[in-house]
This record gives structure tokens, sequence and C-alpha cells, in this order.
């Protein structure tokens, strides 16, 4: 149940940015990051074969592991694709709402990453290696 709820607050909130927003079509740095957040989506899909990609943090039988592409730097792009076609709402708006909103949502995408990964953990050993080497979010950083 509880991967279930992740996702529905997810796009509840996705949802709820976007009605609150005024968009972004009138700010260059608001629509050149929304395609940035496009682009690594797709980057990340790209590696991922369809029956291998979940939309709930939980393992699908027979799953692996990818390790290659955007997912040799960071284990989650699809996240972060998620927060960077969200910012550009909130930059454009401005308000504390969007603002309590975006980190609600960032709050769901890391309680997402981290039942994933306590799944992986105990799932592969050669996980627990990925992890050593790769970052949460953003490469090199976080």
């Amino acid at each position: 149940m509880y991967p279930k709820i992740l996702v529905f607050l997810q796009f509840t909130l996705i949802g709820l940015i976007v009605l609150f927003s005024k968009g972004f079509f009138s700010n260059y740095l608001a629509m050149i990051l929304f395609i940035i957040g496009l682009l690594i989506g797709l980057w990340a899909l790209s590696y991922n074969q369809l029956g291998n990609f979940n939309i709930q943090p939980k393992l699908k039988e027979g799953s692996s592991l990818i390790t290659t592409g955007i997912y040799k730097y960071i284990r989650h792009p699809m996240y972060l694709s998620v927060i960077t076609t969200m910012f550009p709402f909130v930059l454009s708006t401005a308000n504390v709402l969007e603002g309590l909103l975006f980190f609600a949502l960032i709050f769901v995408l890391v309680l997402k990453a981290i039942k994933e990964e306590s799944l992986w953990m105990n799932h592969s050993e050669e996980y627990k290696q990925y992890k050593k080497r790769t970052k949460l979010f953003i490469p090199y950083v976080v």
C-alpha cells in the first residue's frame, strides 16, 4: 500500500503545482530547465526496458539493475527529471504555496528513492557496489 500512496502523492503534487502555476512560457530560463528535465527523462528511458520500468517504488519480478547511460552517474534519473520539469512552474509563479508544493514533491520523491533502495539492497549485492559509486539525484553531488 505504501508504494501506491507515494505514487498518489507524487501525481497529486504535480497536478497541484501545474494547476496553481501561471505557466512558464514567458520565462526563457524556465523553458530551458523544462526541456533539460524532459531530456533527462528521455535519456533514462532510453536505457530502460519497458518491462523493467516501474512507477511504484517496488521491484518487478525479473527486473534488472541498469548501470549505463545516465544511470552510470545517478541512481534515480527519473526523479531528477520530475524535479527538473516541475521547477520551472514554481520558478515562474514564485509564491509560497508553489514552493511548499514543490518541496513536498521532492520529499515524496526522496521517500520513493529510499524505499526502492532498501528493496534493492536486500535483493542485490551488485546494487550495494553500484550505490557506492553513484549519487542519488545529482551527479558528483547528492
